[in-house]
């Protein structure tokens, strides 16, 4: 077969831009720093790191997420913790305005504390995130939960029980905080008794509660919240000063029953019913309505009646035990809510490890898919420059070739 001129030169032009081009592609990988320089270079790899970038954008996002919720949940961990610990010196302080050596100088001192003690909750109250919104404000994190009302004194929460959260994978949404209404709010207020009243040959009357561990179980299983009546009940006391303690005018099951004494208190669930004079005679009293009250009235009510009122003897044993079970309801209900952050965390810190490890996981896979050897790219880019090289000097030793070669 003879070969024209023109095809020779051709086929050795059509030789040098074919090594050319792999050389370019070598060098392109090379500094491109990728095995694929577009999808026709390998289809299924190309699809797979497709997938593998928006897996690993979304675990980044996952992590974001994490970082700013552990932020959070850091933040109201330390706002708790602290209403915690002022929460105790509180209590102190309100156990020893039980000291009967105390002045009423004393105990405004005291009160005065306290009232310190109560700014201070109310300022951790409404703590605020590294975002600027507020912990404990529900789904309204620019309202401030807590203000006071002027026009009553009384401390009124603004926020709503809602509870943001945040996802931090695909399968995981975790809260970022928690509701002042839940925390705060929802604390009951001390179970106690109301409405006494005497009638017949009694002549004073007063309702004690003597034991209120046992007096909170038998008012909880008792109250009746539909039916007004039956939350009352009669020490009732016949002419030979036999009792009997009624419910709503009607005997119990079993019945309560027993000798009086003029003087001697009548024990009942926790209750001392004290009453004077002589059968026969009745004292009525009834279960107070429950209530709910957040730390800060609690204290106010206290101070109140230290400064203000300057209860002494029942009257201020009664405020101090309020306050004390009061306060102990609500040390209670930040206990649980700690608890629950400090759950979060441990869910968020093992929900994080584990996109991390995902993410290198991912990365790996990437970087076997479509990121370049160095190692191999750079023998790669020698081979095609040599390769060029060669076909080169082919092309030039070709078409310098003539039919007067020959003949000499």
């Amino acid at each position: 077969m003879r070969l024209s001129f023109s095809q020779k030169y051709q086929i050795n032009l059509n030789a040098i831009l074919n090594a050319q081009e792999k050389l370019q592609t070598a060098s392109a990988k090379l500094e491109k720093q990728t095995k694929i320089l577009s999808p026709s270079d390998d289809p299924a790899g190309s699809a797979r790191v497709v997938a593998l970038d928006q897996q690993i954008s979304q675990v980044t996002q996952y992590q974001s997420n994490s970082v700013l919720l552990k932020n959070s949940l850091d933040m109201e961990e330390t706002a708790l913790s602290s209403i915690r610990t002022a929460s105790d010196q509180a209590r102190a302080l309100i156990v020893s305005l039980g000291n009967g050596a105390y002045s009423q100088l004393d105990r405004t001192a005291i009160a005065r504390q306290l009232d310190n003690i109560k700014t201070q909750i109310f300022d951790l109250m409404n703590q605020k995130d590294t975002n600027g919104g507020h912990l404990f404000s529900g789904f309204q994190e620019q309202t401030q939960p807590y203000s006071l009302d002027l026009s009553t004194g009384r401390y009124v929460y603004n926020g709503d029980e809602g509870q943001k959260s945040m996802q931090v994978s695909p399968s995981v949404t975790i809260a970022s905080n928690d509701s002042g209404k839940d925390i705060f709010e929802d604390v009951n207020a001390r179970f106690k008794t109301d409405s006494i009243a005497i009638s017949g040959g009694l002549t004073a009357g007063k309702i004690v509660v003597q034991n209120q561990s046992v007096f909170d179980d038998f008012y909880r299983q008792n109250y009746d919240g539909q039916t007004a009546a039956n939350n009352d009940y009669q020490l009732v006391i016949d002419g030979a000063n036999n009792y009997e303690i009624m419910r709503n005018g009607a005997s119990q099951t079993p019945a309560v029953t027993g000798v009086y004494t003029p003087g001697t208190p009548v024990t009942f669930k926790g209750l001392s019913l004290q009453a004077d004079g002589s059968g026969p005679g009745q004292l009525d009293f009834s279960l107070k309505a429950p209530e709910k009250i957040n730390i800060l009235n609690t204290l106010t009510d206290l101070v109140s009646a230290i400064e203000v009122d300057q209860f002494t003897g029942d009257a201020l044993s009664e405020a101090i035990a309020d306050a004390l079970v009061q306060i102990d309801n609500a040390a209670l209900k930040v206990d649980s809510a700690m608890s629950g952050v400090g759950g979060r965390q441990n869910v968020l810190d093992s929900v994080f490890e584990g996109n991390e490890d995902l993410q290198i996981n991912n990365k790996g896979f990437r970087a076997q898919i479509y990121e370049v050897d160095y190692a191999e790219a750079l023998t790669e880019l020698t081979k095609q420059e040599t390769a060029l090289q060669a076909v080169q000097s082919t092309f030039s030793r070709v078409t310098s070739t003539s039919l007067f070669d020959y003949l000499r």
